[in-house]
């Protein structure tokens, strides 16, 4: 019975995987997040303190900005639009329980943004090596270029070449080309300096913090996931996108608004209505998810010891994304469980 079970789950977190990486929003939203990337690298040029600096901020906000409107996005398409259309009665009307279903989906989203943040963060990685040109008279990279440009040009040619003659979809050919070629170009971009010169591997790459802050990135726009799967089973697509934004804005900003309360003691709680507000506010500061702990960008400072990332600190904050999905799930599968799809 649990191997049937467990079938079942992975069959339809399967076909949610694939469901969502053929939705054309999916590749769009990738390639806004290109461009971007892209874009960063002129726009951070205009700083009277460190361009570099600037454009670690910026590539992050890009990456958290681009998971959060493709989970939206990506949770209305597979899930509230089978709810629209009545096909989810094809399934929750077989022997499929609806926790399994909402899990399956959970899981095969997660899937599908997992590869599309991968693709983000190796451009990401790309702009952080080109760096800003900080003189016009400064060269450009030109390993990243060439295999970064290079990786996508080949793979869009060879998707547009297998979906005229065998009927490929173009989204998912992308994919399935680009995530290689992309991983072989950072690998050969490591090796190589700005002038084409054989260097120590990685030696002029970003460093293990950063990608560390990429990861915590990532752990958040997973918790995004969690909250368009849990809209999306009672809500349209733009209602979907305007919860997952408020999410994003309540829990960047819980540490500033209810971060700075404290617990007082018993004896001052019953002196002061100040001290009832702390205490409301310290109240609300638990029970909100506070995102704070996934952004980690200003203390990266580089080389100050005291300031890097412990592995320790990495693990927390793993286990904290991991209670609140585990929550928000639980509130998706109550959300659908009452919910009328016939």
């Amino acid at each position: 019975m649990v191997g049937i079970m467990l079938q079942r789950f992975l069959a339809m977190a399967r076909n949610t995987f694939v469901e969502t990486i053929r939705q054309p929003i999916y590749g769009v939203i990738l390639i806004a997040v290109a461009l971007l990337m892209m874009l960063n690298v002129a726009l951070t040029a205009f700083t009277l303190d460190d361009d570099n600096k600037l454009l670690l901020d910026v590539g992050l906000s890009t990456l958290l900005l681009g998971g959060l409107f493709l989970s939206a996005f990506s949770a209305s398409a597979v899930l509230a639009s089978e709810i629209e259309n009545k096909t989810v009665l094809t399934i929750v009307s077989k022997p499929v329980s609806r926790t399994l279903f909402v899990l399956s989906k959970f899981v095969g989203l997660a899937a599908a943004l997992s590869v599309a943040y991968y693709l983000t963060v190796l451009l990401f990685i790309l702009t952080q090596r080109h760096g800003v040109l900080q003189r016009a008279t400064d060269p450009w990279d030109a390993p990243v270029l060439v295999f970064g440009f290079g990786s996508i040009a080949v793979s869009c040619l060879a998707s547009a070449f297998c979906n005229y003659f065998y009927g490929w979809n173009f989204p998912a050919s992308v994919i399935a080309f680009v995530t290689p070629l992309l991983t072989i170009s950072v690998l050969g971009v490591a090796k190589l300096s700005e002038k084409w010169e054989v260097i120590p591997f990685f030696s002029n790459f970003v460093g293990g913090q950063v990608i560390i802050a990429a990861y915590l990135v990532f752990l958040a726009v997973m918790v995004a996931t969690a909250v368009a799967l849990a809209a999306s089973t009672r809500l349209g697509q733009l209602m979907t996108l305007l919860v997952c934004v408020c999410f994003l804005a309540i829990g960047v900003a819980s540490d500033y608004a209810f971060g700075q309360h404290q617990l007082p003691s018993f004896e001052n709680l019953i002196t002061a209505n100040a001290e009832i507000q702390s205490t409301l506010g310290a109240i609300t500061y638990r029970l909100l998810p506070n995102l704070g702990p996934f952004w980690v960008i200003d203390g990266l400072t580089a080389g100050a010891e005291e300031t890097t990332v412990p592995l320790i600190y990495v693990s927390y904050v793993t286990t904290y994304a991991f209670l609140i999905i585990v929550a928000i799930l639980g509130i998706a599968v109550a959300l659908f469980e009452k919910r009328e799809v016939g």
